[in-house]
């Protein structure tokens, strides 16, 4: 009997001492989690420079309407440039943010997919994910002039025409870091936060 009593008392040490490290531990992620800096869209050493004015180019989206991409716009709005494929299954696992984000966003700005290859394989890729409404441009020009060379991508022009934030985005926290580095006036949340430190 004593040795059963002398057991159930270590036990129950234990049990204490274990929540007293879980709890120790639960802790330390709350700070770490304080500590690290959001993640924003990657930033690419090549293409257009944020801050500069961005490649102008006249193109029409696949109901015909045509779109000058680059070009100021006289109702202040600011245009979201994403490049995206019918074959990148990052592109298709962002597109319900992307939905998200225009709807969110929709009192300042616009957004454009954009792709190029074959024309019916990008209207069936709008159909099956129901991008209907959303502009949706096929030019390899488009694409070659903002040197995009993996996907997703995007680029975010204010209303002068002037390429704010880019970058590759693989997440609704990068897709949300251009409009936030845009709301800062800064490249990219990296800029940002490095300056701040």
């Amino acid at each position: 009997m004593t040795a059963l009593a002398v057991s159930n008392v270590v036990l129950w040490i234990l049990v204490l001492v274990l929540s007293a490290v879980v709890l120790a531990l639960v802790r330390q992620l709350g700070v770490l989690h304080e500590r690290i800096a959001p993640a924003g869209a990657l930033m690419l050493n090549r293409g257009p420079a944020v801050g500069e004015p961005a490649p102008l180019l006249e193109v029409a989206d696949l109901e015909g309407h045509a779109h000058q991409v680059g070009a100021a716009r006289a109702d202040g709005r600011s245009t979201l440039l994403l490049f995206v494929s019918p074959t990148c299954p990052v592109c298709k696992s962002l597109l319900p943010a992307v939905k998200s984000s225009r709807k969110d966003e929709r009192a300042w700005m616009d957004v454009i997919l954009a792709s190029d290859g074959d024309t019916l394989e990008q209207r069936q890729f709008v159909r099956t994910q129901g991008l209907d409404g959303i502009p949706y441009v096929v030019s390899a020009a488009l694409g070659l002039a903002y040197q995009v060379g993996r996907l997703p991508f995007a680029a975010l022009l204010d209303e002068h025409g002037i390429l704010r934030a880019r970058g590759l985005i693989n997440s609704r926290e990068h897709l949300e870091s251009l409009f936030e580095a845009k709301r800062l006036g800064v490249a990219s949340l990296q800029e940002y936060f490095s300056g701040a430190l």
